[in-house]
This record gives structure tokens, C-alpha cells and sequence, in this order.
């Protein structure tokens, strides 16, 4: 691992400069307070500048002021309602009926409405006993909402100072998600590559990249200064990201048999300079996405082109001695294998390119692209769909139940004088912290949860005895901050780590010498919400991951048979639109990724409810091939070569029959006997002809040692579509096997 990159790329992210933000704007009034002495009576002003900061998603300007100014308001009115009614404890389970439903349910409206309803819980939590607040209502409602103004303030002024820091960071990121992809396709080539191994990883790698993808593109394209504005940094930006999508689309083609390809070449030398090769092209799209993320220019650190020819010399030296009839296929193999590497390098040197010109005379990039259609859809707010979700057919509407369940049994437990708990509210934040719509999530996070709180507790409190100089702690826990909120999406128990070390390090400032209570209350309430979490959501309307499998593996069919009929539509007639060729992709990519993260998923569902797991797995499998020797094959749809000795027509009607039949059974339809037919033809190609012609020739001595490597033979290119398209039929056929028993015994 090359940790100076790994640090780079985490001191550039938007994860730790969206957590120096929060933290900064916590602390410094907060050490402004502590000069004046005034810290401990104004503590609700910092707590409520952390809550709007948490709210704080990334994504266009627009979405994420309302977003903020939601939660202000939403905060406010909790805090006066809770602390008004605060001395009723009737009151307050009729309080935690209301707003667990109503605030969980926010959840209708996307992730961003699901945060601010899930942090205003926790804010109504933290208030609903007057533990923090004491007698003193209005001033403690005043101050708390104080604290939520100024993060929004402070908001305002860092975008506006910085509006194009967010995307940049978005696209780094991309580009270094893409670099870690490169890596796994890399070790395809070492020798002993545990093949099943590596499509597992390259499956998980791209829900990863796909969920960036959908971020990035509301940032991107709902940003108008991005969308609108002709500056250069406005049309980089966009060009980078587009680029990004398609550099994603030929990492992710598979026109290779790798077994074939080791069996014939793993003796030769020539397979692990391939994967060391491919290592430095991801050492250099680090090197891009790092440097986007910092907003600064860079050059290539390698000669990508030197580096290549000497793969290639080595190539044809291992040619002109082993080439023959008998491994003129062998050979057309690698060959094809060494053009896709190149083209690879190629795209690394365009976007370098890219990356480096002044644009300040090209013309607008946001023409030719309807960039509202590739956005994410999120549902509008309005009072209908909050309304229709009211059903146990809703995910939300059941998640909400068993929120409000939880957090009834959690507050009932906290009253139970005997147990001794001094910070009930505790148990509270962290089954909402905890619980989410799937049961694998929550088991996931309730462990997660019990790690992080475990160790950071008992770091925190050697530290609170051992350390006693408040400098020192004061910059602990400024770390401690900036660390959690920086971790909090991605390393969620390193996350709760530091919020372990920061919240002990605060409340020994409130009240020094209480180290062993809090201590003491922290692993309790975290060991008793976190049974709560596991038992509501096994019991309460649980929602299994199977449930969704049917519902995915339609759209990927779905999207699939799509994907593959624009790119043949392309390949025959040469003429396509780029924006339907896009979406079409788009949707592809995005359906299998949801289902394969809703396999990853079930792999933590109680095994009674792994149902039908191997039929699942296959279906993601053959799923993944079928994507991706699409676009192997969309690689030749844009070329402008024509491609006559292949029958395309007759290929695209037999995979086309193949996926009709696969998306017929899954809606459980009539297949019609023209579709079963047309399954069954065998398209008449030329290339088994020209194939054996050439090794005839070979046989006598008509081979020619020619070293041009942009040279490729238009044999080795039909043969490989014909292989492509051979092995979509096989995989589809295949894929429409699996779905039939899944149909029959499910």
C-alpha cells in the first residue's frame, strides 16, 4: 500500500474538509465562550451548531440550504415542544409516537429529508427529559437555536467563497474509486488470480462507484454555475466528469476468457507486466483525482507511452518465436487484450490533456445534453406522497413503526430507577443512530456501533486520567471532532471512535472528575439500545432482502436488454444518439448495482432468510457479463469500421430472444413462439473461414514480423465480436436458465 497516496487522498476529501468545517465551526465559539467563562451556561449554542452541520449532505447549493434552512426550523420547533412538555411524562410517549412516525417518515423524500428527520429526533431526544436544558426554557431554546444559525451562516459564506470546491472534490474522487477499480482488473493477470475472488471484487467496487456516479451527477448537473456558467473552471469540471463515465465504461468491458489466457501465456512473462503495467495507470488516475480534489494542476509521473512500447516489444518478441496455427488464436487473444491496455493509456493521457488546456475559448459543454434526465430522481414534496406511504406495503412506513417502537422501549427502560442511568437520552440517539429500513444494515451498524463505542470509551478515559494539561485535551478533541465528521459515511466504527473521545473530553470540561459515570453510562446505554435496534428489527415488520430480488433482477433485465439493443442498433447502422446511448448505459450500470448490493445485503440476513441465494448469486453474476460484454461490444459500435462478414442482423434478434425470454419469465409472461425461434438461429458469419485461410498461411511461412502496435488485423477484430457475441448469447441463455428455476421454486 503507498500510504503517502492513502493520506493524500484523505487529506483532499471532501469527507475531511466537510469535517474541518463542522468541527471549526463548533470550536471556535466554543473556545470564544471558554474565555469568557461562559461555555458551560451557553453549551446548548455549539451542540446545536453540530446537529445542522450533521444535516449538511453533499449536493447542489439549492438543495442543501433548504435542506439546512428544514432543519433550523424543524430543530427549533422540537426544542420548544419537548421542553415545554418536558415535566409530562404521558405527554412524552404521545410525543414519541408523533415524531418518530412524522419525522421518520421524511425518509419519502430522499436520503437528504431522511437526515434532517433522523437528527430532529435526536435533538427532541436529547431535550425530552430537560436534562440540558434545565429550568430555563426560552433561554435554552434561544441559545440552541443560536448555535443552528450561525452553521448556517457559516454555510452560506464558505460556498459562496467556494463554489466549485464540492464538485471538484466529487469528480477526485470518482476518478480515484475508478483507480482502485483499475487495480482489481489488474490482478486479473497475476499468475494463481483467484478469478471468483476478483468478480466478487469488481462487483462490490462498482455498487461503490455507482452510488458516487449518482451523487456526483446531482452535483454536477444541478450546479448552475457548472450547467450555465462559461468559465474554465466550470467547463473542466464538467468535461472531467464526463469523462469519468466513459473511462468507467471501458474499465468495465470483459471481452477476455482469463483462464484461456493464463493456460496459454502464464509461462511467458508477459501476463504480470500487463498487471504492473495496469498498477501505474492507476497510480496516475490517483494522481488525477487527488489532484482534483486539491483543485491544482498536474503531469503525468511516468512516460506513459515508453512504458507501453516496452510491453509491446516484449509482445511481438514472444510472437515471432511462439507463434503458429496451433496458437494463432492464443495470440489474437492477447493481442486484443494489449489494445484494450492501450486504449486504456490512451484515455489516461487524454484526460491529463484535458486536465491541463485552457479552455477558456472552448464552447460550452453543458449543449448537446438534456443533463436534467441523467440527475436522480427525487420525489417532490408534496402532502400525496407522504400520504400514499402510509401502508405496510411502504419500506418507510414499516421502518417508521419500528422506530417509534424502539424508541417508546428505549425511553420506558431509561425511566427504570433501579438500573441507574445518569444520560438516558443516550439510548435514545443511538437506536436512531443505529436502526435503518434493512435489517442487514442495522445488524451491520449495531455492531459497528458496539466496537467503536467499546474502544473509544476506554481510550477516552485513560487519556482523562492520565492527561491533565486542558491545552492538550482541547486539541484532542478538536481531532477528535474532525475525525468523526470526516469518517462518519465511510468508516462508520472509527467514526464512533472519536465521537466516543470527543463527547467524554467535553463533558470532563462541563464537569471535570466525572470520568467514571460517563464511562460507565456510555457502555451501558450503547449495550441496551443496541438490543433494543437488533430485536425491533428482527420482530417489528422486518424487511428481508429477498423481498427486493424479483423487483431488481427485472430492472437489470430490463435495462440490460435494453443497453444491448441500442449498442446493436449502433453497430449495424453506425448512426445512434449519444444522449439515449448514454441513459441507456446509465441504466444498466445503476440496475446492477442495485442488485448486486441488495445480494451483498442478504449475506447478512438470518440464514432462514437467504432464500434462494445460489439462483440470486448466478443471476448477479451472468447479470455482470452481460453488462459488461456490452460494452466490449459498444467499443466497435463506435468505431467507424463496418463489419460485413459478421451476421449482426441475425445475432441481435438471437440475444435479443434470449433477454426477452429471461425479462418474460420474471413478469411471468407468455413467451411467443416467434421470440423462441428467433432464440434458435444460427447466424451465418465469415470469420471461421478467414481464420482457418490465415492459418494456412502461417503453415507456409507466410507470417509477417510487423511491430506496429496501433496496428490490429481486421481478423483479430471480427473474431473477437464474434466471440463477444457468442458469449452475450451463452451468458444470456444461461442467465435465462437460472431465472426459469428461480421462477419454478420460488
Amino acid at each position: 500500500m503507498n500510504y503517502r497516496s492513502e493520506i493524500q487522498k484523505f487529506i483532499t476529501s471532501q469527507h475531511i474538509y466537510s469535517g474541518t468545517r463542522v468541527a471549526l465551526a463548533i470550536v471556535i465559539p466554543s473556545i470564544i465562550l471558554a474565555y469568557f467563562g461562559i461555555l458551560k451556561e451557553y453549551f446548548l449554542f455549539p451542540l446545536g451548531t453540530s446537529f445542522v452541520g450533521l444535516t449538511d449532505m453533499s449536493g447542489p447549493f439549492i438543495r442543501r440550504r433548504n435542506a439546512l434552512l428544514l432543519a433550523v426550523v424543524s430543530f427549533f420547533f422540537v426544542t420548544v415542544i419537548a421542553s415545554v412538555l418536558k415535566d409530562y411524562p404521558p405527554l412524552i410517549f404521545v410525543e414519541i409516537i408523533i415524531f418518530g412516525m412524522f419525522f421518520t417518515m421524511l425518509g419519502v423524500y430522499g436520503q437528504r429529508l431522511a437526515a434532517v428527520g433522523g437528527l430532529s429526533l435526536v435533538v427532541f431526544s436529547i431535550f425530552i427529559d430537560g436534562h440540558l436544558s434545565g429550568d430555563q426554557v426560552f433561554k435554552s431554546v434561544v441559545i440552541f437555536a443560536a448555535g443552528c444559525i450561525w452553521f448556517f451562516l457559516v454555510f452560506l459564506v464558505v460556498t459562496k467563497l467556494q463554489p466549485y470546491k464540492l464538485p471538484g472534490q466529487m469528480i477526485g474522487e470518482n476518478y480515484l474509486q475508478l483507480a482502485d477499480y483499475l487495480t482489481i482488473k489488474a490482478k486479473f493477470y497475476q499468475k494463481n488470480a483467484d478469478l471468483d475472488a476478483l468478480y466478487n471484487e469488481v462487483i462490490a467496487k462498482q455498487v461503490v462507484i455507482k452510488d458516487l456516479q449518482e451523487d456526483t451527477r446531482e452535483v454536477v448537473f444541478k450546479t448552475r454555475q457548472i450547467v450555465n456558467e462559461s468559465t474554465t473552471t466550470s467547463r473542466l469540471l464538467m468535461l472531467m466528469f464526463l469523462n469519468s463515465i466513459d473511462f468507467y465504461e471501458k474499465l468495465l468491458t470483459s471481452d477476455h476468457n482469463y483462464r484461456k489466457v493464463h493456460e496459454a501465456f502464464d509461462d511467458a512473462g508477459i501476463l504480470p507486466k500487463i498487471h504492473d503495467f495496469l498498477n501505474l495507470l492507476a497510480k496516475e488516475i490517483t494522481n488525477i483525482g487527488i489532484a482534483l480534489q486539491s483543485g491544482v494542476k498536474t503531469v503525468p509521473r511516468l512516460d506513459i507511452d515508453a512504458e507501453l512500447q516496452h510491453i509491446y516489444d516484449d509482445y511481438f518478441a514472444l510472437r515471432n518465436r511462439e507463434m503458429k496455427p496451433e496458437t494463432l488464436e492464443d495470440f489474437m487473444a492477447l493481442r486484443l487484450i494489449l489494445l484494450r491496455v492501450s486504449e486504456v493509456a490512451e484515455d489516461v493521457i487524454t484526460i491529463y490533456k484535458v486536465f491541463s488546456q485552457d479552455l477558456k475559448n472552448a464552447r460550452s459543454l453543458s449543449t448537446g445534453l438534456d443533463l436534467e434526465k441523467f440527475v436522480p430522481k427525487q420525489e417532490k414534496l408534496n402532502s400525496r406522497v407522504f400520504l400514499n406511504n402510509f401502508s405496510l406495503k411502504s419500506g418507510i412506513f414499516r421502518h417508521s413503526v419500528r422506530i417509534t417502537v424502539a424508541l417508546l422501549i428505549g425511553y420506558a427502560i431509561s425511566k427504570l430507577s433501579f438500573l441507574g442511568i445518569g444520560h438516558s437520552y443516550w439510548i435514545l440517539i443511538t437506536i436512531i443512530a443505529i436502526m435503518r429500513p434493512a435489517y442487514s444494515t442495522t445488524k451491520h451498524r449495531n455492531i459497528l456501533r458496539i466496537y467503536g463505542t467499546a474502544a473509544g470509551a476506554v481510550t477516552a478515559y485513560f487519556m482523562l486520567i492520565f492527561i491533565k494539561n486542558d491545552t492538550v485535551l482541547l486539541a484532542i478533541l478538536l481531532s477528535s471532532m474532525i475525525m468523526c465528521f470526516s469518517l462518519l459515511k465511510d468508516k462508520y466504527a472509527w467514526a464512533v471512535f472519536f465521537m466516543t473521545i470527543y463527547i467524554f473530553i467535553t463533558f470532563n470540561f462541563l464537569n471535570p472528575g466525572n470520568v467514571n459515570l460517563i464511562f460507565k453510562d456510555r457502555i451501558l446505554d450503547t449495550v441496551i439500545a443496541g438490543v433494543i435496534a437488533f430485536a425491533v428489527s428482527y420482530f417489528i415488520f422486518p424487511v428481508w432482502e429477498h423481498s427486493q430480488n424479483i423487483v431488481l433482477m427485472k430492472k437489470s433485465a430490463k435495462a440490460n436488454l435494453n443497453y444491448f439493443q441500442n449498442v446493436l442498433e449502433h453497430f449495424i447502422s453506425k448512426k445512434g444518439d449519444d444522449q439515449e446511448y448514454r441513459m441507456k448505459r446509465k441504466d444498466a450500470i445503476i440496475s446492477l448495482a442495485n442488485l448486486s448490493d441488495n445480494f451483498q445485503k442478504m449475506l447478512s440476513d438470518p440464514k432462514n432468510q437467504q432464500r434462494r441465494m445460489e439462483a440470486v448469486h448466478q443471476f448477479v453474476n451472468t447479470s455482470h457479463l452481460v453488462t459488461a460484454y456490452t460494452a466490449s461490444l459498444a467499443q466497435y459500435a463506435n468505431s467507424k469500421n463496418q463489419f460485413p462478414e459478421i451476421d449482426t442482423e441475425n445475432w441481435n434478434k438471437k440475444i435479443s430472444a434470449e433477454l426477452l425470454r429471461t425479462v418474460a419469465l420474471l413478469n411471468s409472461e407468455e413467451t411467443d413462439e416467434k421470440t423462441i425461434q428467433e432464440s434458435a438461429l444460427k447466424p451465418e458469419d465469415l470469420v471461421e473461414k478467414m481464420l482457418k485461410k490465415r492459418k494456412e498461411e502461417i503453415e507456409e511461412n507466410e507470417f509477417f514480423d510487423i511491430r506496429d502496435p496501433n496496428r490490429i488485423t481486421k481478423l483479430t477484430e471480427l473474431k473477437n465480436i464474434r466471440e463477444i457475441l457468442e458469449l452475450l448469447y451463452d451468458v444470456a441463455r444461461e442467465q435465462r436458465k437460472v431465472v426459469d428455476k428461480y421462477v419454478l421454486y420460488r
